[in-house]
């Protein structure tokens, strides 16, 4: 991405998203011929000159303080995930080669598919921050039987959910979704933008979806780390789970997934029978999993 413009598009669509009155100024009478606050409005909460205001907006955040990236995000009104990826703009200068971050793995160390397989209760998986799927349990498997009905590995959660039909009847809250996945790829462009696996993913579903086109150019980023999922499975019918996400110590680039039902709702009966469903099809003998990436 060129990093002038994704930073001048965020700053200016995150401008436009803030009223005056939710800034906290006062609401002048007559017609504003800017959406949102002015850049002058911003550079007053934020506590910086006009001039420099500007310049920030115009895509050059070198040399910007921690104290002026804060005042320029609650003058902006942003949220946790949106600060963090304005701090990521701003330290992402082109750097040597061997101080750039490790590209996401693509494959997963056997110890963690012999954790994911201790769980036996509850669909459990792990992907990487591009949502490549590189490691499921059993259940996670029948859970996902939908996206992995694709060949193509590793399966991936943004290419299912925006280039594959079968996404809008798994996932009820199809639109939530796209708007989570999008704003999740968005912050890790911005973490990472040197990995060239998620530049062509991205870039593949900008050619292949104007639905996603549209969606990236709103400028969202979000974190997702629990809440509730309702699902949608072709053999036993509508799931409401609750997800909790935990980063790996061993590999923060990694992401366990874990999905429970509330005990005793009709959910928890269809984890069950999820269990035995998975239990009559076709499954890998102990120890030699279907490959996941």
């Amino acid at each position: 991405m060129d990093d002038r413009a994704e930073i001048r598009e965020f700053l200016a669509s995150r401008r436009a998203r803030i009223t005056p009155e939710q800034a906290g100024l006062p609401a002048y009478g007559g017609h504003r011929r800017v959406k949102g606050l002015r850049r002058e409005e911003v550079a007053m909460l934020a506590g910086v000159s006009v001039d420099y205001y500007v310049r920030l907006e115009r895509g050059n955040l070198s040399g910007a303080s921690d104290s002026v990236l804060d005042g320029v995000a609650r003058a902006l009104g942003l949220d946790d995930a949106e600060r963090q990826y304005l701090y990521d703009l701003a330290r992402r200068a082109p750097a040597p080669a061997a101080a750039r971050r490790r590209a996401p793995a693509r494959r997963l160390r056997p110890a963690l598919q012999h954790m994911l397989d201790a769980i036996s209760d509850a669909p459990a998986m792990i992907h990487n921050e591009r949502q490549d799927l590189l490691g499921a349990n059993h259940l996670a498997r029948a859970l996902y039987t939908s996206l992995l009905a694709d060949p193509r590995r590793p399966a991936n959660l943004a290419r299912f959910i925006y280039l594959d039909p079968a996404a809008r009847a798994f996932l009820p809250e199809w639109d939530r979704a796209a708007d989570d996945i999008a704003a999740m790829l968005r912050g890790e462009a911005g973490r990472n933008p040197y990995d060239k696996d998620l530049s062509d993913l991205i870039g593949e579903l900008s050619t292949r979806s104007e639905i996603f086109r549209k969606r990236w150019a709103d400028h969202n980023v979000r974190r997702h780390r629990t809440g509730p999922k309702k699902l949608r499975h072709p053999a036993v019918g509508d799931l409401e789970l609750i997800f909790e996400t935990m980063t790996l110590a061993s590999d923060p680039a990694l992401t366990l997934v874990i999905y429970t039902a509330v005990p005793g709702t009709p959910s928890a009966d269809a984890l069950r029978l999820l269990s035995a469903w998975a239990a009559t099809q076709d499954q890998p003998e102990p120890g030699r999993h279907e490959r996941l990436n």
